[in-house]
């Protein structure tokens, strides 16, 4: 779901800019894909790090 709002966001980006439009306009959207970005990886990041943990547990199982 995040990814998807990522792609859309960056098209609309996209298109901003083909367009020419205002520059405000342009840069609220790059704000805006940027936060889904940030998101998207501390998620990402936070997974990562739970598998981990959970394979060091299983090591220590052992």
């Amino acid at each position: 779901m995040l990814n998807e709002k990522i792609c859309e966001l960056r098209e609309e980006l996209n298109d901003s800019i083909i367009r020419g439009q205002d520059y405000s306009i342009t840069y609220e959207l790059s704000i805006k894909l940027d936060e889904l970005i940030a998101e998207y990886y501390k998620i990402e990041l936070n997974e990562i790090d739970q598998t981990n943990r959970q394979k060091s547990r299983k090591l220590l199982k052992i």
